[in-house]
């Protein structure tokens, strides 16, 4: 005998079944008033007023100036700059169009271009591998003795840097008296316009690559050592905890100090490049900040050089842009996120 047909239709809920308990939404937070919040944080408004000052002061407000570079910009009309600013003639684009018609800005921008990437590539990982070195010392005494060493060049002023690297591998210095004497041709090392961006790595490198451990070092005292441990006891070695272990929670710090060095890229340094700009020749050592001051601020066409400083800081927010993408696209979190 067939069995009855059921029909199909939407279940319904069993009267012996408990009703599903509603969900309520969580209750919204009461906006605390902005007076409120002001006698609440005094305290730390007083503390961060200095530097924000500081901030508005130095980095905000100039950008105000950046209108100079739509201008003929005279700085001698009129008493005092407001006049100089309102009777200037504006031209638009016009010193866009001479600064793109210029060779000389195009030299410097390759060269910009070009020790930025060289830098990035045998620059930037040094610190990283320092800070590992030094985060696996045992001795304490010993890393803190190391960290000091390695820190000091970076308060030395570039003359100072400069001056010793001069007395060391210049025509005159230890290096080239040392092969002298052994019967050697001395190799030209701080005048050769080929090897210019080898030596200003090194510089920069004697410089700042203690310096550049600090976040790093930072960064790998917050990874739990109990990873470390468990990764020991499962016949991990160094190595492997290295890659496993160590990188991944060095990497959000790595792409964030990749992103912010891209957005900079533009900026490689004045005062290096300016006290060798002679001894090697313009097409070399010319980068876009000594660029401005030759051609700019030398020369009292300050509407030119504002032009040149605009198209960096146009550039660099687009690379900082682009690489915070790519950064989000890899998962990580860049400088920031809309989440």
């Amino acid at each position: 005998m067939s069995e009855p047909a059921v029909a199909v239709g939407p279940e319904r809920a069993r009267p012996d079944e408990p009703a599903p308990p509603a969900r309520r939404r969580p209750p919204r937070r009461r906006r605390v008033p902005l007076g409120s919040r002001l006698r609440r944080d005094w305290q730390l408004l007083a503390m961060v007023t200095p530097g924000f000052l500081v901030l508005l002061i130095f980095s905000y407000l100039p950008i105000a100036g950046n209108v100079i570079a739509f201008q003929d910009y005279n700085p001698y009309l009129g008493d005092n700059p407001w006049q100089a600013f309102t009777h200037s003639n504006w031209i638009g684009f016009g010193q866009f169009q001479l600064l793109f018609d210029d060779p000389a800005f195009w030299d410097a921008f390759r060269n910009t271009l070009a020790i930025t990437a060289f830098q990035l590539v045998f620059f930037f990982p040094l610190p990283i591998l320092l800070a590992v070195m030094l985060h696996n010392l045992l001795s304490s005494r010993l890393r803190g003795l190391v960290q000091t060493v390695v820190y000091l060049p970076h308060f030395f002023s570039w003359v100072l840097v400069i001056s010793f690297f001069v007395a060391m591998l210049g025509g005159a210095g230890l290096l080239a008296q040392t092969m002298r004497d052994a019967g050697m041709q001395p190799w030209n090392v701080m005048t050769n316009p080929d090897t210019f961006i080898v030596l200003v790595t090194a510089e920069a490198v004697w410089k700042d690559v203690g310096w550049g451990t600090i976040v790093f070092l930072a960064a790998l005292s917050t990874i739990d050592q109990s990873l470390y441990e468990a990764a020991a006891a499962d016949g991990a070695g160094r190595w492997r905890r290295l890659w496993h272990i160590t990188l991944p929670g060095l990497r959000p710090v790595i792409v964030l100090l990749l992103i912010l060095r891209l957005g900079d890229a533009l900026s490689v340094g004045f005062e290096q490049f300016l006290l060798q700009r002679d001894a090697v020749g313009r097409q070399a050592a010319e980068v876009l900040d000594t660029f401005v001051y030759h051609f700019s601020i030398a020369t009292g066409n300050y509407g030119y050089g504002a032009a040149a400083g605009l198209f960096k800081a146009v550039v660099g927010l687009v690379l900082i842009l682009a690489a915070n993408r790519v950064a989000h696209l890899l998962g990580e979190r860049g400088i920031y996120s809309k989440s």
